[in-house]
């Protein structure tokens, strides 16, 4: 087994046919021709030519967001995508700031959006040696039930600033208190391109790592994950390496953690695929 192996799982060979949609100039995402064809129900949002193109028509932000959340809506009431989640994402080609418009969150993956998450590292220094927060998922979520995950870890809607979300995410799945979730230090970003049963996934994650007192016990407070537990590295270490129990892009989080904190160095087979495939270009490999 590896460390590497969990970065190729989330940059897969593309190996099947993404359409792609684009508005203003710009290429926004990329979606499956299946899912396209139920965008042609809407024609006074969509065009179609070679791909899938914005109506010129819809220029202003508050204008698209409105087509948009119709688009979404009716998907969701066809069943096409999940139930509506009431969270805004943005629609953009590049960073947040960029952003023409959004859409609900349900939606993002099967439009093949630029989508942006917050992971943290929760860790304990007992003597010299490193202790980390690992949660279990509840078994009742949608994706990745009862894997493992890092102690915090959320979307990040737009129209909220990092800071903000940042201590909303600690507290509802930590139960960390503003004070102490202030403390986390932002020590990155990673990108992947990852083919998923929604769709397409250029998925960008801003990570922080905050060393946290010895008598800090995260709690839970919205149901999303079932346990805590306090492990030694080398014990997080070897189950990353050595299994698949961790939620997908949580290998990335640690591993990356474990780059930064030494622990995985350049005697180590691949490290400079390690450390190169933990930043991807977001976007479809190959598209212009």
């Amino acid at each position: 087994m590896s460390y590497l192996r969990h970065i190729h799982a989330c940059n897969l060979p593309v190996e099947e046919t993404f359409l792609p949609w684009t508005g203003r100039g710009l290429t926004l995402g990329w979606v499956r021709p299946a899912f396209a064809e139920h965008l042609r129900d809407y024609p006074e949002v969509f065009a179609f030519d070679a791909g899938i193109a914005l109506q010129p028509r819809l220029q202003g932000f508050d204008e698209l967001s409105d087509a948009l959340a119709e688009v979404a809506g009716g998907l969701a009431r066809d069943a096409v995508i999940p139930p509506l989640i009431d969270e805004p994402y943005p629609v953009t080609p590049a960073g947040r700031e960029a952003a023409i418009a959004v859409i609900d969150r349900a939606a993002a993956a099967f439009f093949g959006l630029r989508s942006f998450g917050q992971h943290l590292n929760g860790y304990v220094r007992d003597r010299d040696e490193l202790h980390m927060w690992i949660g279990r998922r509840a078994r009742d979520r949608l994706i990745f039930p009862g894997a493992l995950d890092n102690m915090v870890a959320g979307g990040l809607p737009y129209g909220v600033s990092l800071a903000e979300n940042l201590v909303k995410e600690c507290h509802e799945e930590a139960g960390m208190p503003q004070r102490l979730a202030a403390q986390a230090r932002p020590v990155g970003a990673l990108s992947y391109n990852r083919v998923a049963e929604r769709g397409f996934r250029p998925d960008v994650l801003y990570c922080y790592d905050i060393e946290l007192p010895g008598d800090f016990t995260p709690q839970n407070t919205d149901g999303e994950v079932e346990q805590f537990m306090l492990l030694p590295i080398r014990e997080v270490m070897r189950i990353v390496h050595d299994s698949d129990e961790f939620k997908l892009n949580c290998n990335l989080v640690i591993v990356d953690f474990l780059v930064r904190h030494g622990l995985i160095g350049p005697e180590e087979p691949d490290y400079l695929e390690i450390v190169t495939g933990l930043r991807r270009v977001p976007g479809l490999p190959g598209a212009a």
